[in-house]
């Protein structure tokens, strides 16, 4: 087995690799380079709308409270104002009172139903 261990280790020791052609290095590294510069990119546009979106919301959440206290004050005055309402304010207002008028169905008195039928 050190037999086997040490004729490896001097077979990889004797083996030289060269890489003659130095712009392959050079393209590698520009790829990689750009692909985390793109990278770089898109996360900080990404968390910048996500900044500009959770300050939207907080914007929007505080005004859907001031129109929910303005819907809260309109309210209260129409029922203070509804309240005030009565017949005397509506004749002053040129209402009139009406008669109400029914339809009316008249009995067919050649027909006649026993209690039970439709």
């Amino acid at each position: 087995m050190k037999a086997v261990s040490l004729q490896l280790k001097t077979r990889v020791q004797n083996i030289n690799i060269m890489n003659n052609n130095i712009e392959v290095r050079k393209i590698i590294l520009n790829i990689i380079l750009s692909v985390f510069g793109a990278l770089a990119f898109w996360y900080v546009l990404i968390l910048g709308n996500t900044v500009f979106n959770i300050i939207q919301r907080k914007t929007l959440e505080r005004e859907a409270l001031v129109l929910s206290n303005e819907v809260g004050n309109l309210e209260l005055s129409y029922l203070s104002i509804s309240n005030s309402v009565d017949l005397p304010l509506s004749l002053s207002m040129g209402f009139k009172e009406t008669k109400a008028t029914f339809a009316t169905r008249k009995f067919l008195g050649s027909l006649k139903l026993d209690k039970n039928e439709i």
